[in-house]
C-alpha cells in the first residue's frame, strides 16, 4: 500500500467589508446583517456530504479563508470548529489558521478565537503606506495595521503571518523596503510577500493603475529577498518566507500535491482515493460561488459543482504546477506517492528541463535550478501534454 496522502480542510467565508480593486477571490461585500448561523449550518452540512470520500482519514490542518473570516463572531466559529471535531479525526497538533484583516481586530474577539483552538493568524496588511492602502482599497490605516499585530500577540498568538504586496501603483524601492522593515519589526513568524498583478475581472484590470516597470519590480524583489534573508526569513516557496520551523503546514500541503476538502462558497477541493483495482483516482471539484446559492445547494445531495477526474496525461503538469513552487524542491518519491503513477511518465520532460538548465534532478530529489527559479513558467510548461 502506498503512503497515505495528507488531508487538509479549507473553509471559505466569502464576505468582506468592501471588495478590494485588485482582488479576484470569491469575495462579496457583507450585508448589513451577516447570515452567520445559516452559513455555519451550510458549512457543516457541506462537510458531512464530503465524509464518504474521506472515511478514516484525519485532518492535518484547517485554514479558514475568505473574504474576511474575522467578520464572524467567536460564537459562530466555535460552533463550526466543534462540528468539525465531531465529524472528523484530527491530528493532535492540528494547525488551524484564520485569515483576518486589521480593520476587524478587537482584542477580546481575538482572545476568544485563540481559546477556540485557532493557533495561527494570517493578517492582510498589504502595505503600511497611507497612499498605497488607499489605492488598494483597504479599510485599515497604518496604525490599525500595527495594532493588529500587537493584539494578535496579546491574544496569545505566537504564530502569525503578515501578507504584504510589492510593485504597488507608484511605489518606489525605498517604500517597498520600508514596508518590509516595518513588517519584520512586528516579529511575525511568517511573511507572504508577493507582487501585485492585474487579474482578469477585477476593477484594476478594467482601470489599470500605473505600476512600476519590470526593472524596478525586479530590483524591489531582489533587495527585498536579501532583506528578508538577513532577518532570518527563509524563502521556501515563490512568495512565502518563514522563520525556521514556521512554514505554513496547510499551504505546504497544497504545494506537495496533498489532498484537501473544500467547503464554503466557491471553495475548491482535491481528493484522491484508491479504486478496487488499486489505481489512484484524483478528483477535483468546486462549490457554488454565490453565497445564497451555496447555502441552498448544501440542502441537496451534494454541494459540489464542476467535478472532474484528473486524466493521467495531465498529472505531470498538475503536479509540477504545485511542487516546483517549492524553493528547495521535493523528494523524487513524492511523485509516485501522490499520483500512483510510475515516474517513467515524467522522465522525458524532466530530461528536457535538465537539458535547458531549468531543473536539477537526482535519484532522490528534484528542484528548480537558479535559472529555473527565474523562469518557473517555462519549466512547468514542459510538463504539459503534447496536444495541449
Amino acid at each position: 500500500m502506498m503512503q497515505a496522502i495528507p488531508l487538509a480542510l479549507y473553509i471559505h467565508i466569502p464576505w468582506c467589508v468592501r471588495k478590494c480593486p485588485y482582488c479576484d477571490f470569491n469575495s462579496h461585500a457583507a450585508p448589513q446583517s451577516l447570515p452567520e448561523s445559516l452559513y455555519i449550518d451550510a458549512l457543516l452540512a457541506d462537510l458531512a456530504q464530503e465524509l464518504p470520500t474521506i472515511w478514516g482519514r484525519r485532518l492535518e490542518s484547517v485554514f479558514i479563508g475568505g473574504g474576511t473570516p474575522s467578520l464572524f463572531s467567536p460564537e459562530a466559529l466555535d460552533r463550526l470548529l466543534s462540528g468539525i471535531r465531531a465529524l472528523l479525526p484530527l491530528r493532535p497538533s492540528l494547525e488551524i489558521t484564520l485569515e483576518a484583516n486589521p480593520g476587524t481586530f478587537e482584542q477580546d474577539k481575538f482572545k476568544a478565537y485563540r481559546e477556540l483552538g485557532i493557533n495561527r493568524l494570517s493578517i492582510g496588511i498589504q502595505s503600511f503606506h497611507p497612499e498605497h492602502l488607499q489605492v488598494l482599497g483597504r479599510i485599515h490605516n497604518r496604525n490599525e495595521a500595527l495594532r493588529a499585530a500587537e493584539i494578535a500577540r496579546i491574544a496569545g498568538f505566537d504564530n502569525f503571518n503578515l501578507d504584504l504586496m510589492f510593485a504597488l501603483p507608484e511605489q518606489t524601492l525605498e517604500q517597498a523596503l520600508a514596508d518590509l522593515n516595518q513588517a519584520i519589526d512586528l516579529q511575525p513568524t511568517h511573511l507572504s510577500w508577493y507582487q501585485l498583478t492585474l487579474e482578469p475581472n477585477t476593477l484594476f484590470a478594467k482601470y489599470p493603475p500605473h505600476l512600476p516597470d519590470e526593472d524596478l519590480s525586479a530590483d524591489i524583489q531582489q533587495a527585498g529577498q536579501a532583506l528578508l534573508a538577513s532577518a532570518g526569513f527563509n524563502q521556501y516557496e515563490v512568495s512565502a518566507y518563514a522563520q525556521t520551523g514556521r512554514e505554513c503546514r496547510h499551504n505546504r500541503n497544497y504545494w506537495e500535491f496533498g489532498d484537501y476538502i473544500g467547503i464554503g462558497a466557491g471553495a475548491h477541493g482535491k481528493i484522491s482515493h484508491y479504486e478496487t483495482d488499486g489505481q489512484l483516482t484524483i478528483t477535483r471539484y468546486q462549490k457554488a460561488r454565490q453565497p445564497d446559492l451555496y447555502m441552498q445547494s448544501t440542502q441537496t445531495a451534494s454541494a459540489r459543482t464542476q467535478v472532474s477526474i484528473l486524466a493521467q496525461e495531465h498529472l505531470g503538469f498538475e503536479f509540477m504546477l504545485n511542487t516546483l513552487r517549492l524553493k528547495q524542491g521535493f523528494r523524487r518519491s513524492l511523485w509516485e506517492e501522490r499520483t500512483g503513477v510510475s515516474d517513467a511518465l515524467i522522465q522525458p520532460p524532466l530530461a528536457q528541463a535538465a537539458e535547458q538548465g531549468l531543473i536539477q534532478s537526482t535519484t532522490d530529489w528534484i528542484k528548480p535550478t537558479e535559472l529555473g527559479w527565474h523562469f518557473l513558467n517555462n519549466a512547468m510548461e514542459l510538463f504539459l501534454p503534447i496536444n495541449d
